[in-house]
């Protein structure tokens, strides 16, 4: 073995190391955190930490801006809520049903908008969302502006009552550390290697005989699951889904997450997802003056840390996270 190849060896094994030990430290703070913060708001920002990470899958390892991504975590969410109150089923079998729903949709949405890049892609993606938000607004069982209302949480696989606050934080801690892992393992694979390559130079990828429209749409598809994920889970916890999550804020307010957390770092969207539902719930008596002190804080966060906040601390210590 060469020094160089040495060298790039143990470059590998810090970062892997790094990257376990920010994985232990941010699962135990996550454990911890009902016992200092409602359990509630914090199911809520693990809710939006993996709809984040799930978008930064995709704008952040493939390059692909989606201006519709609530389409997926919004109608995922109205198929569990409806599942769980109208079907009676379980939350195992609610929440499933609905990230299938999400994994169906996206592979129709990006079988439309994956031969497409840049704007056009972010366009197209959009027109679609709110072609979604306004079936939503319209169809029956969404029951329009009123949404679903009183999800009942059910007894998961029979046993445990997710009516507990606890309990319902032990599952969705569970699933969100889950759905993390795989990210992780996505973008560490040699799948998630040739994602990069095509967010770098996706001409030089077709030369070497990638069919890059598959792995687009593969990546898109997972994007779009694990989003639905993120929106089924969100409707058990609030007990309601409603159009707020299906509106065309709600993609941008992703992009705000990813951005201020770090775009392109693993952590970082976990990161700015906390930060968004921090100041959405502590600062709510401002009223309106929320989404003030939101876009002040995105300006901050562009104008000084223009990596994200994860993405300047992984900068300053050399270790990307």
């Amino acid at each position: 073995m060469t020094s160089i190849e040495q060298t790039a060896s143990q470059s590998a094994r810090g970062v892997a190391a790094s990257e376990l030990i920010a994985f232990v430290v941010m699962a135990a703070l996550l454990v911890a955190a009902p016992f200092f913060v409602y359990p509630v708001i914090v199911m809520q920002a693990l809710c939006f930490a993996l709809f984040a990470c799930a978008f930064n899958l995709l704008v952040g390892y493939v390059g692909l801006l989606s201006f519709g991504h609530a389409m997926f975590l919004g109608t995922a969410g109205y198929i569990s809520a409806h599942a769980a109150k109208m079907w009676g089923a379980p939350p195992e079998l609610a929440i499933a049903v609905a990230t299938v729903w999400a994994a169906a949709l996206g592979v129709l949405v990006g079988s439309l908008a994956i031969h497409r890049q840049g704007i056009y892609f972010a366009m197209i993606t959009l027109a679609l969302a709110q072609m979604i938000y306004f079936f939503c607004l319209q169809a029956p069982f969404t029951h329009g502006e009123d949404g679903i209302q009183s999800v009942p949480r059910g007894i998961l696989i029979g046993l445990f009552d997710l009516s507990d606050d606890m309990t319902l934080y032990g599952f969705v801690l569970i699933l969100f550390l889950a759905a993390f892992v795989l990210i992780h393992r996505t973008i560490n694979s040699p799948f998630g290697e040739l994602l990069k390559a095509i967010r770098e130079n996706e001409p030089r990828a077709i030369s070497l005989g990638y069919k890059t429209d598959r792995y687009k749409l593969a990546a898109f598809v997972l994007s779009a699951a694990l989003s639905g994920l993120a929106g089924a889970l969100k409707s058990i916890v609030e007990q309601n889904a409603s159009l707020t999550d299906v509106h065309w804020a709600m993609s941008g307010e992703v992009v705000l997450m990813t951005l201020v957390g770090g775009l392109g770092t693993i952590f970082g969207p976990v990161v700015g997802a906390f930060v968004v539902v921090a100041m959405q719930s502590f600062l709510s008596q401002k009223g309106q003056w929320v989404t003030v002190i939101q876009g002040a804080v995105f300006v901050a966060c562009v104008l000084a840390f223009r990596r994200g906040i994860i993405g300047e601390l992984a900068h300053a210590i050399k270790r990307p996270l």
